[in-house]
């Protein structure tokens, strides 16, 4: 009888590596890869309401808004993810043409799916809650359609500011955006 093998692990370098030979992304948690889903059309619309929204209201403002391409280190639960929107505000990391990834965001974006939503609420939420810099964390239901945003206050504990419906007033204080929910989904 055999002992039953442990899973490879990986460094992240070795992560890093190994996904620029990739067709496909893939997120490093703690040595082990997780091939990424692929998306709706509606999942793929929000993301990019989402992020054009962003930019636009970024304009002439040290800060950017990513999509989907860019991966974010946590680098205290040694973690790379992609998340769905990512805005970062950090002149030094957003100088740096050659990273691989944005290691200090201010707000992060996740579109919820089927497959992804416990994770993208619990897990994934809870390595993300590691980043110091990040200030709001926004979670955007198409089917609902709902936005939920957690802020971090100043006892560096996060609050939830929900908002339910098209026409509902969303704001993201982290960047100065007011909006409604409807503006972020298509």
């Amino acid at each position: 009888m055999s002992l039953p093998q442990p899973e490879p692990t990986f460094t992240a370098a070795d992560y890093l590596a190994w996904e620029t030979t990739q067709d496909t992304r893939s997120e490093f948690i703690d040595g082990q890869i997780y091939a990424m889903a692929g998306g709706t059309l509606e999942h793929n619309a929000a993301t990019l309401a989402t992020g054009s929204t962003l930019r636009h209201h970024l304009k002439g403002t040290p800060c950017r808004a990513f999509v989907s391409d860019v991966r974010v280190q946590v680098e205290a639960s040694n973690s790379f993810f992609y998340p769905d929107v990512v805005v970062g505000c950090q002149p030094s990391e957003l100088a740096d043409t050659k990273a691989q990834a944005l290691a200090q965001p201010t707000l992060i974006a996740e579109v919820l799916s089927a497959s992804t939503a416990a994770f993208d609420r619990g897990g994934k939420f809870a390595h993300y809650r590691l980043l110091d810099s990040l200030q709001e964390y926004v979670l955007i239901d198409t089917d609902t359609p709902r936005v939920e945003v957690f802020r971090r206050n100043a006892a560096n504990r996060w609050e939830l500011y929900p908002s339910t419906g098209t026409d509902a007033a969303v704001e993201l204080a982290s960047v100065g955006w007011q909006g409604t929910v409807g503006e972020l989904l298509a």
